[in-house]
């Protein structure tokens, strides 16, 4: 499932679309941006495993156009098609919302046919396809250590198939990460409910929860900011920064599962990966000073659920 990152970087960027808007934010637009975002996340993996599996089966669409050919070769007409008819291939084609997913997001075509072959020459020619190509039996572990294979050593290197995911997925820089996080656990453990709960209700609950808390209590949360800036002018600082800290500050004091150690340090790296060259010491340094502030006067309350992915 997404991890907790991916889903505060969602809250941060609708939150900073929302800071670019000049005119009044309308009810219910905050959500409506957040549910794209979320919704960009679940494309793309529904993609990139649609990928995966139309490289697997142009394997009969290879075998069929080479025993067409007018004077085929004896090699021509023994092309093996075992990876077509791989069994975790197969578990994922036939999943009912993997198909409802592929059809609502109209990707079926959006990969070109030209890629797709070249792809699949490379993957065909590699040790491991032919390794696997020959063994004749069906190893579970096997079938999914080929699809694995492919994602990771074949697709993600792939500069061509990078620019096509580039061009048509917005999010791709965002997502990256979690994208060869997740489809390798699958390929690892596969489970149907992937397809279905790639957003668990809780984490979607959770993302829900943040982005509303911070816009209800920005006043609060800016009053906590203003005083610890010192020699820093609020209206120059970037935009960006003050998001975070916004938001580190309302899970300090309304998310009480989350440890306040575990929300200094996802800012950290937030502000690091996105912001300006110093917002990593910059929101470490504010954040930690609110924090001991907030604590010395006991508005900190945090409580431990043992079965809380949050």
């Amino acid at each position: 499932m997404v991890s907790r990152r991916n889903i505060r970087v969602k809250v941060m960027q609708t939150l900073y679309t929302l800071d670019s808007f000049s005119n009044e934010i309308k009810s219910g637009e905050a959500s409506t941006i957040l549910n794209q975002k979320i919704k960009q996340t679940k494309d793309l993996f529904y993609y990139l495993i649609h990928a995966i599996v139309s490289v697997a089966r142009y394997a009969e669409v290879d075998a069929h156009q080479k025993a067409s050919k007018h004077l085929p070769t004896e090699s021509d007409l023994n092309i093996s098609t075992k990876i077509s008819g791989n069994e975790l291939v197969w578990k994922i084609v036939e999943n009912k919302d993997f198909e409802s997913a592929l059809k609502n997001g109209k990707f079926s075509e959006l990969l070109p046919s030209s890629l797709l072959k070249k792809i699949y020459n490379s993957f065909v020619d590699t040790i491991e396809y032919k390794e696997y190509a020959e063994e004749t039996s069906r190893d579970k572990k096997a079938e999914r250590k080929i699809l694995d294979f492919l994602f990771n050593q074949l697709l993600l290197p792939n500069e061509d198939f990078i620019q096509h995911i580039e061009e048509h997925f917005i999010n791709w820089d965002d997502d990256a990460e979690v994208m060869q996080t997740l489809i390798s656990s699958y390929f690892a453990k596969p489970h149907d409910s992937v397809f279905k709960d790639l957003f668990t209700a809780e984490k979607t609950e959770f993302a829900k929860d943040l982005l509303r808390t911070v816009q209800e209590k920005q006043s609060y949360t800016l009053e906590l900011i203003k005083p610890k800036l010192k020699n820093w002018d609020a209206e120059r600082i970037a935009s960006l920064d003050m998001i975070l800290l916004q938001m580190g500050i309302c899970e300090f004091l309304y998310f009480d599962t989350i440890p306040t150690k575990v929300t200094i340090n996802e800012y950290i790296d937030l502000a690091k990966a996105y912001s300006t060259p110093q917002s990593g010491q910059f929101i470490n340094g504010l954040l930690d000073n609110i924090h001991k502030e907030l604590t010395a006067e006991n508005k900190i309350q945090k409580t431990t659920y043992k079965n809380s992915t949050i």
